[in-house]
């Protein structure tokens, strides 16, 4: 049996979660080692409490580094016995390699990016020296995870060159979670009003802008269908926004996977764009609605020219609007009101998709682990990268 250190950026955050049993249900053994924001929940696997730290507090995310691979150090012994690390996110790539260094381990790393986060793409010199803390990181890592084709693209082949291999791991179901049957093929898009969902994390604030606009402007023809929680450090004033339109429900946190299907039968079409970090990794990124929407065969719409608008429109399965959104979206709203047919054949379009294009398949968590370990300690100057569909 594989085992694993999993350095986690917050251990109450779903998406770490869904990832650590998604190696559990590969066989995978797994060691958290993880921050937290506020208290941490309980869990089922073994677990060590590397601190909390806070959104958007970039300092107190830096001091976190040197504290977190401090007690992660003090258990050398369970470090030890992983035969690889899994670190999540910058922060805790950093923190992984320290307290490597602390404890003279030789652990091999993994390190998984499914965020380009703004410092990243600074043009300044901290942004400089943030890149080239990760560019020397990385070529020591055995592999880098991604989950879209727009990050190697856009970030790391012009950022990073030679300095990688990468494996791509889109942000697909678990192959062992209990998501429920696919929807039939027979059942029909709901009469009445247009439900236009979103879903998960709500942390852009321009998304909540022109679905309320959609909401204003079609009135009774539409209803805005929110579940999950906001992210009041982007957008602090959601709840006072969201208040006297009578055709806007916000349904607060959900439990995953058990309340998705609940979740997507009850909307018509999801919203699949994200400006929280506008021209970079918002334009690159391909969201956790794309496989949650199609899966429950809900067909998406994004913004045209971003990476989720080309997944779209290759498959053929949702919507792509251009901008100015503030009246395109609307307008493919009320067409979709107007005339049901679109939609529905979307929608069939999704079902005839295999399962695996939204479920990861068994063993895929493990073959990464395989694939990485095969791997080289270190990158040559000027290796060649290689990118791994798994």
């Amino acid at each position: 049996m594989r085992k694993v250190a999993y350095f986690g950026h917050n251990v109450n955050d779903a998406a770490v979660r869904r990832r650590v049993q998604a190696f559990r249900d590969d066989g995978v053994a797994v060691t958290g080692f993880m921050q937290r924001r506020g208290e941490a929940s309980a869990v089922d696997w073994m677990n060590i409490d590397l601190g909390e730290t806070f959104d958007a507090a970039l300092v107190q995310r830096v001091k976190s580094i040197f504290t977190g691979a401090r007690r992660a150090a003090a258990e050398r012994s369970r470090i030890a016995e992983a035969d690889v690390i899994v670190a999540r996110n910058l922060d805790m790539l950093a923190t992984a390699f320290l307290a490597k260094r602390l404890t003279g381990l030789d652990t091999p790393v993994i390190y998984e990016c499914l965020d380009i986060h703004r410092l990243l793409t600074r043009n300044d010199p901290v942004g400089f020296l943030t890149r080239r803390m990760e560019g020397f990181l990385l070529a020591r890592c055995r592999s880098v995870v991604v989950s879209s084709p727009g990050f190697l693209e856009n970030y790391f082949e012009k950022r990073h060159k030679g300095r990688y291999r990468a494996i791509l791991m889109e942000n697909k179901h678990a192959a062992g979670g209990d998501y429920g049957p696919r929807p039939q093929r027979k059942t029909a898009p709901s009469s009445g009003p247009l439900r236009l969902g979103w879903v998960g994390i709500l942390r852009c604030s321009r998304s909540l802008d022109l679905l309320l606009g959609v909401a204003r402007q079609l009135g009774d023809k539409v209803r805005i269908v929110m579940h999950g929680q906001p992210a009041l450090t982007e957008i602090p004033d959601f709840h006072a926004r969201i208040q006297g339109l009578a055709n806007v429900e916000f349904h607060g946190r959900y439990t995953f996977p058990t309340d998705l299907a609940r979740i997507y039968s009850g909307i018509d079409v999801v919203w699949a764009g994200d400006f929280m970090e506008a021209g970079y990794n918002s334009v690159w990124l391909l969201p956790n609605r794309l496989y949650e929407g199609g899966y429950f065969a809900v067909p998406p719409i994004a913004p045209s020219g971003t990476q989720t608008a080309k997944w779209i429109d290759e498959r053929g399965v949702g919507f792509s609007e251009a901008e100015d959104l503030s009246t395109t979206l609307p307008a493919l709203i009320e067409r979709l009101v107007a005339n049901r047919d679109a939609l529905a054949a979307r929608r069939s379009k999704l079902l005839d998709l295999p399962v695996d294009t939204f479920v990861h398949p068994r063993g895929a968590h493990l073959a990464m682990i395989e694939a990485s370990l095969a791997q080289p300690a270190r990158i040559r100057a000027h290796g060649q990268t290689g990118l791994k569909r798994a």
